[in-house]
């Protein structure tokens, strides 16, 4: 039996010893037990129950949806997990650094992916095999030795002044122009637009209650002119729906998330300008509360961040304002 529990523990560390440590282990293994008289029973010397892969991945998201992550995350670690575990078709335990390395290197070359979606991939990686590493299915996350993949920064675009203008004369209606409106005052996520009732928004002190990340609440604030919009859009609506924005037919279900990019789309598209999306909204606002002189704080205390650095990569500096500044305080 004690043979039968080394080549067991052996093969178990083949994948992180050389021949020379496996030498030592054995050695050493034989050593330590030639005094003890083992027993076996159904549950020692084991330290989890290998699963299927498929079960291990359950799992694991059902850990996410505890954590609060959205549906829509929840989805991408299912799809980006899924596809790497059809693709190397071992068991999790056997499952290699060398394996994941040649994984993300094919999967760019025959999809044709950027840098920054295979880092993404990586990340999601790293967070199962880390969790699979902390509830012991594992020994070790093989993604820790890849590193995070450079990217090159590209200067995002924002919305200008002149955008917002053409955008509100497209409108045709005023459920839009007021979606619109509340996104470029607030800033919120477009999973958080959907999620809000017509009770969560205080017209009095303009402000609402938004549901963030982590099922996190905090509290956003609007402008004059998007109460004005959102007032008028109430009182055109015809429906008993708690939900703030719905859709035109009946039965007036309320908007989802598909539902409002495609909307906001189809304005960018009619207005002749690229790449409009609710997301959009977001980086404009932060930029633009930036740029006017509000401390970094209080805009991560808006867009609701958990760190100050995801802050900074959402806001961008207009390059005339640094000229200004530049001029003011050093030229």
């Amino acid at each position: 039996m004690k043979t039968r529990i080394i080549n067991k523990i052996k093969s178990k560390m083949k994948l992180y010893l050389d021949e020379n440590q496996l030498v030592i282990l054995d050695e050493t293994l034989r050593n330590i037990l030639k005094d003890y008289d083992l027993v076996e029973t159904e549950s020692e010397f084991t330290i989890k129950e290998s699963k299927e892969n498929s079960i291990l991945l359950m799992n694991f998201l059902a850990s996410k949806h505890v954590e609060g992550c959205s549906e829509r995350t929840i989805t991408y670690y299912h799809t980006t997990i899924a596809k790497m575990l059809e693709s190397i078709s071992k068991k999790i335990e056997f499952i290699s650094t060398d394996d994941l390395r040649k994984y993300l290197a094919d999967y760019r070359k025959v999809n044709g992916a950027s840098k920054t979606t295979v880092d993404n991939i990586r990340r999601v990686l790293s967070s199962f095999f880390s969790w699979l590493e902390d509830e012991d299915y594992i020994l070790k996350n093989p993604v820790r030795r890849i590193h995070k993949i450079k990217t090159k920064k590209v200067v995002k675009e924002v919305l200008s002044d002149e955008h917002f203008e053409v955008l509100r004369d497209n409108c045709d209606n005023i459920r839009d122009l007021a979606m619109i409106e509340l996104l470029a005052s607030t800033g919120i996520r477009v999973g958080e637009l959907v999620n809000l009732n017509i009770d969560d928004v205080l017209f009095n002190e303009r402000e609402c209650v938004v549901l963030g990340k982590g099922d996190s609440e905090r509290i956003v604030y609007f402008d004059a002119k998007t109460k004005i919009h959102l007032l008028k859009y109430l009182e055109s609506r015809k429906d008993n729906n708690p939900a703030l924005f719905v859709s035109f037919k009946k039965p007036f279900k309320r908007l989802g998330i598909n539902g409002v990019e495609r909307r906001i789309r189809e304005l960018g598209n009619g207005a002749n300008i690229k790449k409009v999306h609710p997301h959009k909204f977001r980086r404009t606002m932060a930029t633009n509360a930036i740029d006017k002189g509000m401390p970094i704080e209080q805009v991560q205390k808006l867009l609701g961040h958990v760190q100050i650095d995801t802050t900074m990569q959402y806001a961008m500096v207009n390059q005339n304002n640094v000229k200004i500044a530049h001029r003011k305080f050093i030229g």
